[in-house]
């Protein structure tokens, strides 16, 4: 048994696991344990249940002792991002208008995991209702990075990126609708994978924008990655936007070698604001690539450079639609206006105004009002509708270059991670940072996020590479991932933490 269960990765984990070597009741008391003493300062989860994970974790080992057979995940613990339902506790999205809510049913992800037997210690905190790239939009504070504290883990799932970093967790669930998985992974020195729109169930997951949303794992391997992408992958029929795709074995397609693949270099990208230890970065990664058979075409995806703004006309615009729901009427928190409001707009539009105005974080109303004008009359054609067709565009950019090549690669981000309150009065840098995220899920394909360096001054911070394939090709991102950790040890890098 290894002295330090938090060092190792989930499917190390889960061999000591099938081995008997340690319980799982060992594994989830330590990775408590951990979590008491580090996570005051780091904030990464917004709620811990320790007495019901290790609960869940004793049934686990009378289970496996009885010889009953078990899920693939059965006794690893898992962080959850706050905006999935589970009807065991409160999802609050980090706001204050969800405060105390508690879901009716569980997320199908959800049920999922627990059918795979995995321990969920705890929720992660996120940017209020997944909108913001820092985690620092979140009612309950902002997480800060492992690696660094005075700097931002990246959002919105800032918190469960974090938990992986720290070894908090060996594995996290988080949301992606822009990059909320892949920037913080990219900032905090884990693995993160936002899956084809469709290859993993939306139901339950509290909507932001609904034609972008997708849930995904992170972790600290590709590895790892692939275990839990096979627990929650598949189709759903309650969930309308699900695809019926076969879920393959990803772990079986890791050790085929890169030979002969071909991977789209987006050199244009790295002309775009990105910091000179990013591009030294990607070099270095290209010419491993290179060493490990892979072939390099250059590429360059012409309407890649409206991505942001496409993006944050859509999104938005979703999002005015979606969280038009929280009202104060039908659940979450509700505020009375006050005696001289109620006398001048009547009791019911008073209440309105004043459940929104105090449940909602100053970054979920600023896009509230972006989506309502972009929807609103006279607007729509010039705002929406154009931004509609521009995605269109951004789309067939990618098929076009998965006509030529297997694989896309560039940044995840411009920079590696940015210093805590740096850019929250400068929201349209803050959006910026999204640059080389957003359009994957405006065309709705797969990409990965992988660790492929250190930024040379201090404090040294982790620099992410991205990883784009076709539709439902996340066994070719896992491979080449799998295939570039292999001749590569900047995954099993770890923050100066106790």
């Amino acid at each position: 048994m290894d002295a330090n269960l938090t060092s190792l990765s989930a499917t190390n984990l889960l061999k000591q696991l099938v081995r008997g070597d340690v319980t799982a009741e060992a594994v989830v008391s330590e990775h408590c344990d951990r979590i008491a003493t580090v996570d005051n300062s780091l904030r990464s989860f917004l709620r811990v249940d320790r007495d019901n994970a290790l609960s869940q974790a004793r049934d686990i080992d009378r289970r496996r002792r009885s010889g009953e057979r078990l899920g693939r995940l059965a006794g690893l613990p898992l962080s959850v991002k706050d905006n999935l339902c589970d009807r065991e506790t409160t999802t609050t999205c980090a706001s204050r208008i969800l405060g105390r809510f508690e879901p009716p049913y569980d997320a199908t992800v959800i049920t999922r995991l627990k059918d795979a037997g995995a321990v969920l210690i705890g929720r992660t905190n996120l940017d209020e209702f997944a909108m913001g790239g820092s985690t620092e939009y979140s009612a309950s504070g902002p997480t800060r990075n492992p690696w660094h504290q005075d700097y931002v883990p990246g959002g919105s799932s800032g918190g469960a990126a974090a938990s992986v970093a720290a070894g908090l967790a060996p594995l996290a669930i988080g949301s992606d609708t822009g990059g909320s998985i892949r920037q913080p992974a990219a900032y905090c020195g884990v693995c993160g994978l936002k899956p084809t729109y469709g290859r993993v169930s939306r139901y339950g997951l509290v909507a932001f924008a609904s034609s972008l949303d997708q849930i995904g794992p992170l972790a600290r391997t590709a590895e790892d990655l692939a275990l839990l992408l096979e627990a929650i992958a598949g189709h759903d029929p309650r969930d309308s936007t699900s695809a019926d795709e076969l879920v393959p074995d990803y772990r079986e397609a890791l050790a085929q070698p890169l030979k002969g693949i071909r991977i789209g270099w987006l050199a244009r990208q790295l002309e775009q604001g990105v910091e000179p230890d990013v591009a030294d970065a990607l070099e270095q990664a290209r010419h491993t690539f290179e060493s490990l058979g892979a072939k390099f075409v250059e590429l360059d995806l012409p309407h890649l450079q409206y991505g942001v703004a496409t993006y944050y006309l859509i999104a938005p615009s979703e999002a005015s639609s979606n969280l038009a729901r929280y009202d104060g009427v039908h659940y979450g928190t509700r505020v009375d206006g006050s005696a001289e409001e109620i006398e001048r707009d009547g009791a019911l539009v008073a209440m309105y105004r004043a459940t929104r105005s105090d449940g909602f974080g100053r970054e979920v109303k600023r896009r509230i009002m972006l989506g309502t004008y972009a929807l609103s009359a006279g607007y729509y054609d010039a705002f929406y509708l154009k931004a509609l067709k521009v995605r269109r565009m951004i789309r067939d950019d990618y098929f076009r270059a998965f006509d030529r090549v297997d694989l896309l690669m560039g940044p995840t981000t411009p920079t590696p991670a940015f210093r805590i309150g740096e850019l929250t009065t400068d929201p349209l840098n803050l959006y910026l940072q999204d640059l080389f995220t957003v359009t994957a899920n405006l065309a709705g394909v797969p990409a990965i996020s992988i660790p492929c360096g250190m930024t040379a001054n201090a404090p040294s911070l982790p620099i992410g590479m991205q990883l784009q394939a076709p539709p439902f090709a996340e066994e070719q991102l896992l491979r080449a991932a799998h295939q570039y950790q292999q001749a590569t040890d900047w995954h099993a890098q770890r923050p100066p933490l106790p």
